[in-house]
């Protein structure tokens, strides 16, 4: 197996993780009550960290980590920020379906593809993370 496409891979998923945690912080921007920041700003750390697993990882592959979410990530996060409600329900909405797509969905079709062992372990980690954040999400809405 290639080092060259696993570090491709993963630092494809670190992109997403970036993108990520700039979104939550638009979201912790917009939000008023200070319980529902605080869980925010806890998905956020998670995420963090995650992102934190991933480059060591890269690194230990002899690759060198993504530091941003990049172009693409950067557009989308201007467009993602100019068109976020001010309503705690929509908020929570757009982050469940922010993190089902892309740090589940997305994130297990990179997991199909060719990874060694210790890779794969982290990216499952990270998956099984963000299907945490958005069940706790589900259960803040009312």
């Amino acid at each position: 197996m290639q080092n060259e496409i696993v570090i491709e891979e993963l630092n494809t998923i670190l992109r997403g993780s970036y993108m990520g945690v700039r979104s939550i912080e638009h979201y912790i921007q917009k939000i008023n009550d200070d319980k529902l920041k605080q869980d925010f700003q806890f998905i956020q750390q998670e995420v963090k960290q995650d992102a934190q697993k991933l480059a060591e990882r890269i690194q230990n592959l002899g690759g060198v980590p993504a530091n941003s979410e990049g172009i693409t990530g950067s557009m989308h996060s201007f467009v993602h920020k100019a068109m976020l409600s001010d309503e705690p329900n929509k908020i929570i909405e757009d982050a469940i379906k922010g993190i089902d797509n892309y740090g589940v969905e997305y994130s297990e079709e990179i997991v199909k593809g060719d990874l060694d062992p210790e890779s794969k372990k982290i990216i499952n980690e990270v998956i099984d993370g963000n299907r945490k954040h958005v069940e706790h999400l589900r259960g803040l809405l009312h």
